[in-house]
């Protein structure tokens, strides 16, 4: 099913078809992080990868908390955008030997997820509330929570050249 295909004729289909988009992304991420911890050499980096893995774990409940608040079934929708951002990553990742520079491409990477999930998240919020569902809103903004604050440590490994010199 394309984005926009026929199945979506409302933003309640819209909706419905965007959080069942991130709750398939979530469970990939739930998925691709315990590749990310092994490969990460900075001690900083890996226990953030570890907190974040646990933070999508929490993050996939609420979204199934929303599907059930919204009263449809919690399923997924295949999502093209995070299989490609997670296949670059481990792609990237993969073709790297130096241990700084492997980190580096790791925080990228798990910027690009990131941004991703702060758009889809905003998104739902702000659809939420013009389909008049606070109650799901404020569960997702939860999630949007997190995902921002995921961002900024890893921007401040990003700019911090001694956290990462620290993984020697």
């Amino acid at each position: 099913m394309g984005f926009f295909s026929k199945d979506i004729a409302s933003l309640d289909d819209l909706f419905v078809h965007t959080l069942r988009d991130i709750y398939y992304a979530e469970k990939e991420i739930e998925k691709a992080l315990p590749k990310m911890i092994d490969k990460a050499t900075n001690p900083r980096l890996k226990a953030g990868f570890e907190q974040h893995l646990a933070e999508t774990r929490g993050q996939i409940a609420r979204v199934e908390e929303v599907f059930e608040m919204h009263g449809v079934k919690a399923k997924e929708v295949n999502c093209p955008a995070i299989d490609g951002i997670l296949e670059e990553a481990d792609e990237v990742a993969a073709d790297v030997a130096d241990k700084k520079v492997l980190d580096a491409a790791l925080i990228a990477a798990a910027q690009a997820v990131e941004h991703y999930e702060i758009t889809r998240y905003g998104t739902l919020i702000a659809w939420a509330k013009e389909l008049g569902r606070s109650d799901c809103a404020s569960v997702l903004a939860k999630n949007l929570k997190e995902e921002e604050a995921t961002d900024k440590k890893l921007t401040q490994m990003a700019e911090s050249g001694v956290n990462l010199q620290a993984a020697e």
